[in-house]
Protein backbone atom coordinates (compact mmCIF):
# COMPACT_ATOMS: atom_id res chain seq x y z
CA UNK A 1 0.00 0.00 0.00
CA UNK A 2 1.39 3.38 -0.86
CA UNK A 3 1.65 5.52 2.55
CA UNK A 4 3.20 8.61 0.71
CA UNK A 5 -0.51 10.59 1.23
CA UNK A 6 -0.60 10.37 4.54
CA UNK A 7 3.73 11.37 4.77
CA UNK A 8 4.41 14.92 6.43
CA UNK A 9 5.47 18.12 4.55
CA UNK A 10 9.24 18.39 5.14
CA UNK A 11 9.67 20.87 7.72
CA UNK A 12 11.61 24.29 7.17
CA UNK A 13 13.95 23.94 9.64
CA UNK A 14 15.05 27.88 10.92
CA UNK A 15 17.70 29.30 12.83
CA UNK A 16 16.78 32.63 14.30
CA UNK A 17 19.11 35.61 14.69
CA UNK A 18 18.33 38.75 16.77
CA UNK A 19 20.08 39.96 20.07
CA UNK A 20 16.46 41.47 21.55
CA UNK A 21 14.79 38.70 23.46
CA UNK A 22 11.55 40.31 22.65
CA UNK A 23 12.21 39.76 19.17
CA UNK A 24 13.23 36.14 19.54
CA UNK A 25 10.35 35.27 21.82
CA UNK A 26 7.92 36.75 19.32
CA UNK A 27 9.52 35.04 16.35
CA UNK A 28 9.44 31.77 17.89
CA UNK A 29 5.63 31.67 18.70
CA UNK A 30 4.79 32.92 15.20
CA UNK A 31 6.68 30.49 13.77
CA UNK A 32 5.57 27.77 16.13
CA UNK A 33 2.00 27.90 14.80
CA UNK A 34 3.32 27.15 11.27
CA UNK A 35 2.72 23.19 10.64
CA UNK A 36 5.70 23.49 7.93
CA UNK A 37 8.01 25.56 9.73
CA UNK A 38 10.96 24.49 12.75
CA UNK A 39 12.44 26.48 14.90
CA UNK A 40 15.49 24.27 15.54
CA UNK A 41 17.91 26.94 17.23
CA UNK A 42 18.18 30.82 18.14
CA UNK A 43 20.96 33.17 19.14
CA UNK A 44 21.47 36.44 20.37
CA UNK A 45 25.18 37.34 18.14
CA UNK A 46 26.94 36.52 14.81
CA UNK A 47 29.26 33.93 17.11
CA UNK A 48 26.49 31.79 18.34
CA UNK A 49 24.64 31.83 14.95
CA UNK A 50 27.50 30.53 13.26
CA UNK A 51 27.92 27.43 15.96
CA UNK A 52 24.22 27.05 15.33
CA UNK A 53 24.26 26.32 11.20
CA UNK A 54 27.33 24.25 11.66
CA UNK A 55 25.68 22.08 14.65
CA UNK A 56 22.27 22.08 13.58
CA UNK A 57 22.87 22.55 9.84
CA UNK A 58 18.95 24.23 8.70
CA UNK A 59 17.76 25.77 5.62
CA UNK A 60 17.33 28.86 6.37
CA UNK A 61 19.01 31.40 9.12
CA UNK A 62 16.79 34.75 9.55
CA UNK A 63 19.58 37.16 10.71
CA UNK A 64 19.22 40.45 12.43
CA UNK A 65 22.16 42.96 10.84
CA UNK A 66 22.93 44.88 14.18
CA UNK A 67 23.84 42.17 16.87
CA UNK A 68 27.20 42.36 19.15
CA UNK A 69 30.57 40.47 18.93
CA UNK A 70 30.00 39.58 15.25
CA UNK A 71 27.26 41.69 13.34
CA UNK A 72 25.13 40.12 10.63
CA UNK A 73 27.17 41.53 7.95
CA UNK A 74 30.27 39.55 8.88
CA UNK A 75 28.41 36.76 10.19
CA UNK A 76 26.86 36.89 6.15
CA UNK A 77 30.94 36.58 5.29
CA UNK A 78 31.58 34.10 7.33
CA UNK A 79 28.70 31.79 6.33
CA UNK A 80 30.22 32.02 2.58
CA UNK A 81 33.96 31.98 3.71
CA UNK A 82 32.75 28.36 5.00
CA UNK A 83 30.79 26.98 2.76
CA UNK A 84 27.89 26.44 4.80
CA UNK A 85 24.72 25.71 2.77
CA UNK A 86 22.03 27.88 4.41
CA UNK A 87 19.91 30.28 2.66
CA UNK A 88 20.04 33.59 4.36
CA UNK A 89 17.13 36.16 4.99
CA UNK A 90 18.30 39.46 6.58
CA UNK A 91 15.58 40.79 8.86
CA UNK A 92 16.26 44.43 10.33
CA UNK A 93 14.48 47.64 11.31
CA UNK A 94 16.65 49.65 8.83
CA UNK A 95 15.61 49.54 5.15
CA UNK A 96 17.82 51.76 3.58
CA UNK A 97 19.76 51.68 0.51
CA UNK A 98 23.23 51.05 1.89
CA UNK A 99 21.95 48.13 4.64
CA UNK A 100 20.47 46.29 1.25
CA UNK A 101 23.07 46.87 -0.74
CA UNK A 102 25.62 45.43 1.78
CA UNK A 103 23.33 42.42 2.47
CA UNK A 104 23.08 41.33 -1.59
CA UNK A 105 26.74 42.26 -1.58
CA UNK A 106 27.09 38.93 0.68
CA UNK A 107 24.47 37.33 -1.35
CA UNK A 108 21.64 36.89 1.40
CA UNK A 109 18.92 35.85 -0.32
CA UNK A 110 16.53 37.83 1.16
CA UNK A 111 15.55 41.36 2.89
CA UNK A 112 12.51 41.64 5.40
CA UNK A 113 11.54 44.47 7.73
CA UNK A 114 10.79 44.32 11.10
CA UNK A 115 7.73 46.96 10.42
CA UNK A 116 6.38 44.68 7.97
CA UNK A 117 3.33 42.26 9.08
CA UNK A 118 4.50 39.11 10.91
CA UNK A 119 2.69 36.93 8.14
CA UNK A 120 5.03 38.96 5.08
CA UNK A 121 8.37 37.82 7.12
CA UNK A 122 6.73 34.25 7.75
CA UNK A 123 5.96 34.34 3.46
CA UNK A 124 9.39 35.44 3.16
CA UNK A 125 10.94 32.62 5.05
CA UNK A 126 9.11 30.16 2.69
CA UNK A 127 9.93 31.76 -0.29
CA UNK A 128 13.64 32.26 0.40
CA UNK A 129 13.40 28.39 1.08
CA UNK A 130 11.62 27.89 -2.24
CA UNK A 131 14.83 29.63 -3.85
CA UNK A 132 12.90 32.78 -4.29
CA UNK A 133 14.81 36.54 -3.86
CA UNK A 134 12.64 38.65 -1.39
CA UNK A 135 12.94 42.04 -0.87
CA UNK A 136 10.73 44.87 0.10
CA UNK A 137 8.76 46.94 -2.78
CA UNK A 138 11.22 50.20 -1.58
CA UNK A 139 13.93 47.77 -1.73
CA UNK A 140 13.17 46.84 -5.13
CA UNK A 141 13.09 50.18 -5.91
CA UNK A 142 16.58 51.34 -4.60
CA UNK A 143 18.07 48.47 -6.51
CA UNK A 144 16.52 49.96 -9.78
CA UNK A 145 17.66 53.37 -9.34
CA UNK A 146 21.46 52.49 -8.64
CA UNK A 147 20.97 50.58 -11.93
CA UNK A 148 22.42 53.30 -15.06
CA UNK A 149 19.65 55.21 -16.42
CA UNK A 150 20.57 53.71 -20.10
CA UNK A 151 20.12 50.31 -18.62
CA UNK A 152 16.98 51.46 -17.86
CA UNK A 153 16.03 53.24 -20.74
CA UNK A 154 17.01 50.00 -23.07
CA UNK A 155 14.50 48.23 -20.89
CA UNK A 156 11.27 50.15 -22.24
CA UNK A 157 10.74 49.35 -26.60
CA UNK A 158 10.03 52.60 -28.15
CA UNK A 159 6.12 51.58 -28.01
CA UNK A 160 6.11 51.89 -24.23
CA UNK A 161 8.49 54.90 -24.26
CA UNK A 162 5.51 56.10 -26.89
CA UNK A 163 2.88 55.13 -24.43
CA UNK A 164 4.41 56.52 -21.55
CA UNK A 165 4.98 59.84 -23.02
CA UNK A 166 1.08 60.36 -23.72
CA UNK A 167 0.21 58.82 -20.42
CA UNK A 168 2.98 61.78 -18.97
CA UNK A 169 0.40 64.54 -20.83
CA UNK A 170 -2.00 63.44 -18.37
CA UNK A 171 -4.30 61.35 -21.24
CA UNK A 172 -6.12 58.63 -20.21
CA UNK A 173 -6.53 55.07 -21.40
CA UNK A 174 -8.89 55.43 -24.03
CA UNK A 175 -7.39 58.26 -25.57
CA UNK A 176 -3.88 56.74 -25.36
CA UNK A 177 -5.43 54.14 -27.34
CA UNK A 178 -7.13 56.28 -29.81
CA UNK A 179 -3.95 58.39 -30.67
CA UNK A 180 -1.70 55.15 -31.29
CA UNK A 181 -4.55 53.50 -32.96
CA UNK A 182 -4.33 50.54 -30.59
CA UNK A 183 -6.96 48.75 -28.40
CA UNK A 184 -7.59 49.59 -25.11
CA UNK A 185 -6.46 46.61 -23.69
CA UNK A 186 -2.94 46.59 -25.22
CA UNK A 187 -2.14 49.71 -23.79
CA UNK A 188 -3.17 48.62 -20.35
CA UNK A 189 -0.67 45.64 -21.05
CA UNK A 190 1.80 48.18 -22.02
CA UNK A 191 1.28 49.95 -18.98
CA UNK A 192 1.59 46.57 -16.85
CA UNK A 193 4.85 46.03 -18.31
CA UNK A 194 5.81 49.82 -18.15
CA UNK A 195 5.20 49.78 -14.23
CA UNK A 196 7.11 46.40 -13.84
CA UNK A 197 9.92 47.51 -15.78
CA UNK A 198 10.49 50.70 -14.25
CA UNK A 199 9.44 49.28 -10.59
CA UNK A 200 6.44 51.57 -10.29
CA UNK A 201 3.20 51.27 -9.00
CA UNK A 202 0.65 54.14 -10.36
CA UNK A 203 0.40 56.38 -13.37
CA UNK A 204 2.42 59.50 -11.31
CA UNK A 205 5.78 57.66 -10.93
CA UNK A 206 5.85 56.21 -14.32
CA UNK A 207 5.35 60.07 -15.48
CA UNK A 208 7.98 61.27 -13.36
CA UNK A 209 10.02 59.09 -14.74
CA UNK A 210 9.69 60.03 -18.16
CA UNK A 211 9.63 63.69 -17.84
CA UNK A 212 13.53 62.82 -15.86
CA UNK A 213 14.48 61.25 -18.60
CA UNK A 214 12.39 61.90 -21.62
CA UNK A 215 14.50 61.99 -24.98
CA UNK A 216 15.66 65.38 -25.94
CA UNK A 217 15.24 64.25 -29.88
CA UNK A 218 12.60 63.17 -31.92
CA UNK A 219 13.14 59.09 -31.54
CA UNK A 220 12.55 57.44 -28.58
CA UNK A 221 15.90 55.66 -27.11
CA UNK A 222 14.04 52.21 -26.18
CA UNK A 223 14.47 48.73 -27.83
CA UNK A 224 12.22 48.65 -31.23
CA UNK A 225 9.34 45.91 -30.37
Amino acid sequence: MDDTANKSPRLIRVVLADDHALVLEGLCSMLGNEVDIEVVATATDGAGLLEALRRHAPDVAVVDLQMPNVDGLTSLQRIRAEGLSVRVLVLSAFGDGESIQSAMEQWAAGFALKTEPPQQTIAAIRQVYYGHMVFPGSARRWILRQREDTDLIEELSAREWEVLGLVSQGLSNPHVAETLHLSESTIKFHLQNIFQKLVVTNRTEAARYFHEHQPRSGSFPGRSD
